[in-house]
C-alpha cells in the first residue's frame, strides 16, 4: 500500500521536477543561441581560423548537451511506462507522469 501512494504523496516533488524541466526546455535553446552568436561573432571579428574552428566545436558541444537535456523527459517517460505495467501502481504512475510532463495541469494533484 505504501508503494501505491508514492506519487500521490510526493506529487509536489514531481511537480517541481516538471517545472525545472519546463524551464530548461525554454532557457537552454535561448542560451545556446546567445552564446553561439557571441562565440562565433568574436571568432569572426578576430579573423583567426583556429578561433572559428574552436567556436564551432564549442557550439556543437553545447548543442549535444541541449539535446541530452531534451531527452531526459523521454527517458523518464520510458521508465515510468515500464512501471505502468504493474497494475498496483497504474493510477499512481499517472500522477507522476502528469506532474513531470505538465506540472501546471489538472492531472498533477494529491
Amino acid at each position: 500500500m505504501l508503494l501505491a501512494s508514492f506519487c500521490g504523496g510526493t506529487y509536489s516533488i514531481w511537480k517541481l521536477v516538471g517545472q525545472i524541466l519546463l524551464i530548461f526546455k525554454i532557457v537552454i535553446p535561448i542560451l545556446l543561441i546567445i552564446f553561439g552568436m557571441i562565440d562565433l561573432g568574436k571568432a569572426v571579428v578576430g579573423s583567426k581560423e583556429d578561433d572559428v574552428k574552436k567556436a564551432i566545436s564549442h557550439l556543437a558541444f553545447r548543442a549535444v548537451a541541449a539535446v541530452v537535456i531534451f531527452f531526459i523527459p523521454t527517458l523518464v517517460g520510458f521508465i515510468f511506462s515500464i512501471v505502468d505495467d504493474f497494475a498496483a501502481v497504474k493510477d499512481d504512475y499517472n500522477i507522476c507522469a502528469a506532474c513531470i510532463s505538465n506540472p501546471n495541469g489538472t492531472g498533477c494533484h494529491q
